[in-house]
């Protein structure tokens, strides 16, 4: 079957590691027609704005769509474009599994974790002004439709992996009517499926036991600014954000993203690790139903860096973005 995918590239390593990325779908057997756009601060050079009409209908149309780093300023300057992507196109799910990479260093054997983060609101929602001089207010915004949704997303999941449990994670003990509201909607879902067991925990609580023990837990559900943190503190159990894949889904619509950053320090010298991005693909491909290709590409992933030989610098390695690509694309050969 040929698919048409939006493809993101992205700024700073973004092109570099999409360009390696697609290499690899394509030498895959992936039949596939990109469609290219713009977002970020190179689409605010050339259209205007972060994120074009364009972009949107392309991702409308496809369904599906590949994108790389795009940088956020800090403090000031335009918007997320990932918030933006999410809220526009109603990507209420991110999901980052979590695993042990073959041969890459971490503090931890057999980890396998996936973090379900919701993905629409919370402080994310981005409604914040200065009260006074000196004084900003953020809204946390918290609604049952939105958490019963990702609870019910989270529990689907795991009922489809063959996962056995869900712990919501919350700081409910403190804000007892925002938190208290997620913490609610969870449960009601959770006696929905008495086949998958539930528990939550505090997620100060949850983030001292991640590191303790990771293999206590399953499945995370989390609202959406303790699920950017407590997956990134996940990724650092197992090598960091350069390993590890995530995807934003909707309803009928996934984006799937690299979640480490443009690295501008470093774009343009052909040294970036495309692995997040290629991980991310795979979950692509398993969402459009490739699962043939993505079960040879994670082969072949792993077939190179078992040999050792080839990596790239922040694996230990010397190779550039280009070798450590022809590199797994010879192993599909093989």
């Amino acid at each position: 079957m040929r698919h048409t995918i939006t493809l993101i590239a992205g700024d700073g390593i973004g092109p570099e590691v999409t360009a390696a990325v697609v290499k690899i779908l394509e030498r895959a057997g992936l039949q596939v027609d990109w469609e290219p756009h713009l977002a970020g601060v190179t689409a605010l050079e050339t259209h205007g704005a972060t994120i074009p009409a364009e972009l949107l209908d392309s991702i409308k149309r496809n369904k599906v769509a590949l994108k790389g780093p795009v940088t956020t300023p800090v403090g000031g300057g335009f918007t997320s474009v990932n918030v933006g992507l999410r809220q526009a196109l109603e990507l209420f799910s991110n999901l980052r599994p979590v695993w042990n990479i073959p041969s890459v260093p971490s503090r931890y054997a057999n980890v396998d974790l996936v973090i379900v983060r919701e993905n629409t609101e919370d402080l994310y929602s981005g409604l914040e002004h200065e009260v006074v001089p000196g004084v900003v207010e953020s809204l946390k915004i918290i609604t049952a439709t939105a958490s019963t949704r990702i609870a019910r997303f989270a529990f689907e999941h795991a009922r489809k992996h063959h996962r056995k449990r869900v712990t919501a994670v919350h700081k409910a003990n403190i804000m007892k009517m925002g938190d208290g509201l997620f913490l609610e909607s969870v449960r009601k879902v959770a006696a929905e499926y008495p086949d998958i067991a539930s528990d939550d925990r505090i997620v100060d609580a949850a983030c001292m036991h991640l590191v303790m023990n990771p293999s206590q837990f399953d499945v995370l559900l989390l609202p959406n600014l303790y699920g950017d943190i407590v997956s990134d503190l996940c990724a650092g159990l197992v090598g960091g954000l350069g390993v590890v894949p995530a995807a934003n889904l909707g309803v009928d619509i996934g984006v799937f993203e690299a979640v480490h950053g443009s690295a501008p320090d470093i774009a343009g010298k052909n040294v970036a690790n495309p692995t997040a991005l290629l991980l991310s693909a795979l979950l692509m491909l398993r969402h459009i139903g490739e699962d043939v290709i993505a079960d040879r590409i994670m082969k072949a992933v792993g077939d190179v860096l078992r040999e050792g030989k080839i990596r790239t610098r922040d694996l230990g390695g010397t190779a550039s973005t280009t070798e450590y690509a022809e590199a797994i694309c010879r192993q599909l050969a093989a």
